[in-house]
């Protein structure tokens, strides 16, 4: 008789810091780095207790130079150690980016496989928490572009332990995104002990034969939702969790595009140059004839996150989605 899996109720949060918890305890070459991480537990409190329970040479308090324990980071991971850094904000992490595209994503390249940097780079990101400027920034297709590192957001609690375990026991650089506007928004039965979700794959939250919505992090839920008004009026929807951005899951994608022949994608971020534009250049390489419709895209404005009062215009919403997959149901 197969024994039932022990669980318990975690909210995102709660679960990426099991995993670090997990992890720490598991390797001994697991250290994490970064701003007001240890006796603070971090903005956000990713970390909290984890200085007290492992100490202060494997939780370590940096000063605030991103650019400088990121790199410090680096010459960790080259030389056995995997190292977990926290980026206070995603929009904070621009003064590490030469360390990270110069090195991070080069090394393993640049050394003929001699040398690998198993890292990992968490940030907050995304807007829908009231933050001020620079705070709620989500640039990830900056890192989607770089070839060498990879790049994860889960949107909910149980794939954030898993992927964050995966990430810290992967080879390469990761970057670990963590939709803040979801940290401690919903909670869900999450699995003790260690699991990981693998990188690279993504998950199909609903099936329909309609329409294809395609979203990550906290647009996850806004997806849910106009997919769920959209099926009270006969239309469903194949809504798909990419939970990876680099590598992509291409066949989830093309499989469920051939479906339906019809695709809406939702990013909070810019629309021109965001992830949505590299996931309609391969819809068109990859499923161009079995198209019923172009494809539409629900992303933020081509400008900075606004203020307080104008956030949620700024944002992607339900009623947003469900004209969009209207839209391409009418063409």
């Amino acid at each position: 008789m197969k024994m039932a899996l022990q669980t318990k109720t975690l909210t995102l949060v709660q679960a990426i810091t099991d995993g670090l918890d997990i992890m720490l305890e598991d390797r001994e070459d697991v250290i994490l780095l970064g701003e007001d991480i240890g006796t603070n537990g971090g903005v956000f409190r990713v970390t909290e207790g984890l200085q007290k329970k492992y100490g202060e040479h494997r939780v370590i308090d940096t000063p605030l130079s991103e650019a400088g324990f990121v790199g410090a980071a680096i010459g960790m991971a080259a030389n056995g150690f995997r190292p977990v850094v926290e980026i206070q904000f995603l929009g904070f992490i621009y003064p590490a980016y030469e360390q990270i595209m110069t090195h991070a994503s080069r090394l393993r390249m640049r050394t003929m496989g001699h040398f690998t940097v198993p890292m990992v780079i968490r940030a907050p990101y995304g807007a829908g928490v009231r933050a001020p400027e620079i705070h709620c920034d989500s640039t990830e297709s900056i890192f989607t572009h770089m070839p060498g590192i990879k790049v994860v957001c889960p949107s909910n609690a149980y794939d954030a332990k898993g992927l964050m375990i995966a990430a810290i026991e992967d080879p390469d650089p990761v970057l670990f995104l963590e939709p803040m506007r979801s940290y401690r928004s919903s909670r869900e039965e999450v699995p003790e002990g260690k699991y990981t979700v693998e990188i690279g794959k993504g998950n199909k939250l609903t099936h329909g034969d309609d329409v294809t919505v395609i979203a990550w992090g906290a647009m996850i839920p806004v997806a849910m939702k106009a997919a769920e008004e959209m099926k009270q009026k006969g239309v469903e929807c194949d809504v798909l969790d990419l939970r990876t951005l680099y590598p992509i899951d291409k066949d989830l994608i093309i499989q469920s595009v051939q479906k339906t022949g019809r695709t809406v994608i939702v990013h909070e971020a810019h629309e021109t140059g965001g992830t949505g534009s590299d996931l309609i250049s391969l819809i068109n390489d990859e499923a161009f004839l079995y198209q019923k419709a172009p494809a539409e895209r629900v992303t933020g404005f081509d400008a900075p996150v606004p203020y307080f009062g104008f956030e949620e215009y700024y944002l992607p919403t339900p009623k947003r989605v469900a004209a969009a997959i209207e839209k391409v149901m009418k063409f």
